[in-house]
């Protein structure tokens, strides 16, 4: 009907059993996969097309009377439809077995309904699972899809950051989908960060060191987890001098901002695993460009002046420090950055002392510890109570034990 007459496509009630008739079809992907695709070709572009139509339908009413006329029932339900439409696409994607298919067939349709649309519209009419998605696409096409990224980021990397990055409490789901999908292009997309522009480039570092510095824990370790990988992708390619000339003293500066922050405390394992790497680079040499102004410092002697300049930041940080213990401390930065645990309990050492100093409590220092064991502890009862027919809700068991 809506093909012939979009009209419908106002009808609170038909919108509604448009969205039912989604969620079946994301029920019958999950439970079909990849040869789901005879059905979802059938439908796609139509589907697709009523994406189109009920984006502007949604635009034309917040432009009519503002963006508070989105939380009502009928732009909700037209909501529900997009986001149904854009989970089924997503779902079938991951189960998907044809990368060059899905690219060829699949994706440019995709991009062209939902891109311009999450771009154009207000904050409040976007939505969330359009980013969600594109971290699908990428997760599962990896390098075939890195044409593509640059202008997926044209149309969602700024406008997000303009809505996350002024506090850390609003739109919570948008910040976490965001990350994915920053995640999901350094993992798999790391040369399409090169063919950026350097000002764009500068704004995903910068929201990447945003990201760790966040009070959510899993946006925090999602940027701990991005920069890792981007540090250690940026080895292969052409550009990791210059990465490392304008961006290495930066990161160095911000890790040791959250490493003596006590809300960050649980992220230790990884803060000691990201330093020891920067510390690592240096001693060995990988890091050839001078790291300071040329004028001051020679490449050579990158070592001894990114030494002196941790000593410097620590001791500015927390005066109370004798010079002999800030020695020790940056020594120890570098003899044990080839063994993480050790890095690890070095930095431990030292976070317990500026803490005994300042009268705190060091206990969360080994939080990490408590929670890996709570975490196996709960994996093993799942493990048990799986192992036992009823005692978990069908709709809690994982897709591959639903009938």
């Amino acid at each position: 009907q809506a093909t012939k007459d979009v009209s419908v496509l106002q009808d609170q009630d038909t919108v509604k059993q448009l969205g039912n008739i989604l969620k079946t079809n994301v029920r019958g992907c999950i439970a079909i996969g990849h040869p789901y695709v005879t059905q979802l070709g059938r439908i796609y572009l139509d589907m697709l097309n009523v994406y189109k139509v009920l984006s502007e339908n949604i635009s034309a009413a917040v432009a009519t009377h503002g963006e508070l006329v989105a939380k009502q029932p009928q732009l909700q339900a037209m909501r529900s439809v997009k986001q149904e439409t854009l989970k089924l696409i997503s779902t079938w994607v991951s189960k998907s077995r044809d990368p060059n298919m899905v690219l060829e067939n699949f994706i440019p349709p995709l991009l062209d309904a939902v891109l311009v649309d999450y771009q154009r519209n207000v904050p409040s009419a976007r939505e969330p699972e359009v980013l969600s998605t594109m971290a699908t696409i990428i997760n599962k096409l990896e390098g075939f899809i890195t044409p593509h990224v640059p202008v997926i980021f044209d149309a969602v990397f700024e406008c997000t950051l303009e809505m996350i990055n002024k506090d850390f409490q609003e739109f919570p789901e948008y910040r976490t989908n965001f990350f994915l999908m920053i995640q999901a292009v350094t993992s798999h997309c790391f040369a399409a960060f090169l063919q950026i522009p350097a000002p764009q480039f500068k704004l995903v570092i910068d929201s990447i060191i945003w990201a760790f510095k966040h009070p959510m824990r899993n946006v925090a370790d999602t940027g701990l987890n991005i920069l890792l990988t981007m540090l250690k992708n940026v080895e292969q390619t052409d550009a990791v001098q210059s990465f490392y000339q304008t961006y290495y003293l930066l990161i160095l500066q911000h890790i040791f901002a959250v490493v003596t922050d006590s809300s960050h405390m649980a992220g230790l394992p990884m803060h000691a695993n990201i330093l020891a790497h920067l510390f690592h680079i240096v001693e060995n040499g990988s890091v050839t460009a001078p790291l300071f102004e040329a004028t001051q410092v020679p490449a050579a002697q990158n070592h001894t002046s990114v030494a002196e300049f941790v000593a410097q930041l620590l001791k500015q940080a927390f005066p109370h420090l004798r010079d002999a213990q800030v020695q020790v401390l940056v020594q120890g930065f570098f003899s044990l950055d080839q063994d993480v645990s050790a890095f690890k309990e070095h930095l431990r050492d030292f976070l317990v002392q500026i803490k005994q100093v300042a009268g705190e409590n060091a206990a969360d220092l080994f939080l990490e510890q408590r929670e890996a064991e709570l975490k196996q502890a709960a994996e093993d009862k799942r493990k048990r109570q799986l192992a036992v027919p009823g005692i978990i809700n069908p709709h809690d068991l994982p897709d591959e034990m639903q009938t």
